[in-house]
């Protein structure tokens, strides 16, 4: 069996590069990134790309909203405080109630790895406020190789993939397809989707019209097919093509904590590259990339008791296009990188009363929304014998306009940069530090969305958000063993907050009004994480995050300080056990502090302290086949990771607490793999 570790830290690939098969290209990191490898192959009991995160990474905490389609949180910061992109393509959801997060139009079995790099030391992409998520998906290989995947799971999970991949040195080819769905899962007190909200209901928190009508009771919680398609073609030794395109459709996705369900969630990925190298002496390597994606999410209460005579329907499409331009030369000890960043954003949609449109002036959700950067970077990396420099400017212009003629435009134009130092005392051991300055602009819904009752939610006038960081740390590693510490310093000017005090009556219901209000915040924390191998057959992993949020001041007539979606202290841990070359076992710990510093004003709960243990057992029969047993939340614990902040559209009646969306309970999953 090749011992494969999904590492927790980038200088592990070095440290156990002689020992470790990791079949995989050699990824240079950022100092202080977390680089997570092989997902395709390890993270293969689920599609949710956001819960695989959540289980390798301290620093990821998951927001549950159904049985996929989850989103993340890194360091306390969600949404478009954190960037994801896919192949340096931007893919941005359609639901204005993150139904659909940009992390959730990957799968597991098409990643490759991942990178997270936490802070403002990033200038090539858009709105890098807190932290970046780059997904580097599977690819094509010479030769001709496949691999099938059929995986089974509790709570009616199914699930086929199959990977080909093939070609010559000068043009390879891949194609891969996949199809799963699964039920309503269960958590630790056995009751599925519709248990929970009859639990809640039965405990006041929620009207029993919530509940979904009883032809609707058994659906499963998603279905979901996928296709992958590349072409990469060495023009020449030195150029390169690489084009690629990525289809999801998902059909019927529950999400039993909110109103609504998705009745589809669609999404088209384009991506072109072209890549030339040493053209010159100014030029050792221009990339030019242009990329789209769409996304269509129509989210409606069809299938609840509300919705039995008259249901309504929030449809919303969101286009992405992009292009950038960089190139990158030497000239004594520098590696200098320039380049040009432009994206447009286009964001519509509109409320349906039984399929008929209502009328577009008062009742048109987000009404098509264009945001439009235009931005210039360049970089610097500085070698001087131990010491690396890296600095980095980005200078952005960014024009948000409305269709609807009562919405005034916004224009926002920003100059950002950082400094990262790394001191490499010797082969084992370096220190880095890094000062930043990032920031990122209002999304259509923070500034225009549109309630369903006419309401305006959004507030028009709010300003960008901009983070001033401070990082500190050291990577230290030992003959078997490594560790990373890493502590953080952030002030955040101009936060953008909800206030779900700002409300007014109509129709005889209190409604949210200009909801989302500037705030100065500061954020602060540290993460630790390492490895150590004990024999050659036995070694752990290990990692801890822990951050705090308050805010300068409260919010409007408000008096608590806290920030929201600051999670706790979290704690990961996994033990490796090769008992021969084909056979491996693998234990992990998953465990949290209590939630307990809430912004309770804006819906926040304090949630108990948990902890998960999950095991697996990997089996290889010859070089072609292989299975893999495992189980999930062996001890079948019932807890809930997601808070309840009041920016996402939760169950709930007036004065009370709103619906918390507990986690699955025991999972049984099995995968066999055939290779060819």
């Amino acid at each position: 069996m090749k011992k494969t570790i999904v590492l927790s830290i980038a200088s592990t690939v070095c440290l156990l590069a002689e020992e470790i098969d990791l079949e995989e290209i050699t990824v240079e990191a950022q100092a202080g990134s977390e680089l997570i490898k092989d997902v395709s192959r390890e993270e293969i009991n689920s599609a949710d790309l956001g819960e695989a995160l959540f289980k390798q990474s301290p620093s990821v905490s998951l927001v549950r909203r159904s049985g996929i389609a989850n989103d993340i949180r890194v360091r306390g910061q969600k949404k478009d405080n954190i960037v994801v992109t896919i192949d340096g393509t931007k893919v941005n959801g359609a639901c204005p109630n993150r139904m659909d997060p940009p992390i959730s139009h990957v799968l597991t079995n098409n990643v490759d790895y991942i990178e997270i790099n936490e802070g403002p030391f990033n200038v090539e992409d858009l709105g890098v406020l807190s932290a970046d998520v780059k997904v580097h998906t599977i690819k094509p290989q010479e030769g001709f190789e496949g691999e099938l995947n059929l995986g089974a799971g509790s709570f009616g999970y199914q699930k086929v993939a199959l990977n080909v991949s093939g070609g010559t040195k000068d043009i390879r080819f891949l194609l891969s397809a996949s199809t799963e769905s699964g039920g309503q899962y269960e958590d630790g007190n056995g009751d599925d989707f519709v248990g929970q909200i009859e639990r809640n209901i039965k405990e006041g928190l929620v009207s029993p019209t919530a509940q979904y009508q009883n032809r609707y009771k058994d659906l499963d919680a998603f279905r979901k097919q996928t296709l992958m398609a590349k072409m990469f073609w060495n023009i020449s030794d030195n150029q390169e093509l690489r084009l690629s395109y990525t289809a999801n459709r998902s059909d019927d996705i529950l999400y039993p904590s909110t109103k609504m369900d998705a009745l589809y969630d669609d999404s088209d990925i384009y991506n072109v590259e072209y890549i030339a190298k040493d053209l010159g002496k100014y030029s050792k390597e221009l990339t030019m990339q242009a990329y789209q994606s769409e996304v269509e999410h129509p989210m409606s209460t069809k299938y609840r008791v509300m919705g039995t005579k008259m249901y309504m329907t929030h449809a919303l499409t969101t286009k992405t296009q992009g292009a950038k331009i960089k190139n990158s030369f030497d000239m004594d000890n520098h590696t200098v990188t320039f380049g040009l960043d432009y994206s447009l954003r286009n964001w519509d949609g509109g409320y349906y009363k039984n399929d008929n449109p209502l009328p577009l002036a008062r009742f048109h959700g987000i009404w098509d929304v264009d945001t439009q950067n235009m931005a210039f970077f360049v970089k610097d990396s500085i070698k001087m014998d131990k010491l690396t420099i890296d600095l980095g400017l980005r200078y952005d212009m960014t024009d948000i306009d409305s269709a609807n003629p009562k919405q005034l435009s916004n224009n926002y134009d920003e100059l950002n940069g950082y400094a990262l130092a790394t001191y490499h005392v010797n082969r084992t051991t370096k220190y880095f530090a890094g000062v930043g300055k990032s920031s990122r602009v209002p999304d259509a819904k923070e500034l225009y969305w549109v309630g369903s009752m006419g309401n305006l939610i959004g507030t028009p006038d709010l300003q960008n958000t901009i983070n001033y960081e401070v990082d500190l740390g050291v990577e230290k590693q030992y003959e078997n063993a490594t560790i990373k510490a890493k502590i953080f310093y952030s002030k955040l000017q101009d936060y953008i907050a909800f206030n779900a005090g700002n409300t007014k009556m109509m129709m005889d219901k209190k409604v949210s009004l200009n909801a989302y209000e500037n705030v100065d915040a500061t954020l602060y924390g540290f993460d630790v994480s390492g490895t150590y191998m004990a024999t050659g057959s036995l070694y752990f992993e290990y990692g801890m995050a822990y951050q705090r949020g308050e805010k300068d001041n409260p919010l409007s007539n408000q008096v608590g300080t806290d920030m929201p979606d600051i999670a706790p202290f979290k704690f990961n841990a996994a033990v490796n056990y090769d008992m021969w070359d084909d056979l491996a076992l693998r234990a992990e710990l998953i465990a949290s502090d209590s939630w307990d510093n809430i912004d309770y004003e804006n819906g926040e709960q304090v949630l108990d302290a948990y902890t998960v243990v999950n095991v697996r057992a990997t089996k290889s029969f010859g070089k072609s086949f292989e299975l893999l047993l495992g189980v999930d939340n062996l001890f079948d614990t019932t807890y809930a990771v997601s808070n309840t902040y009041k920016d996402l559209i939760l169950l709930t009646l007036p004065n009370n607490d709103v619906m918390l969306m507990n986690e699955p309970g025991r999972y049984l999953y099995a995968n066999v793999k055939y290779k060819f």
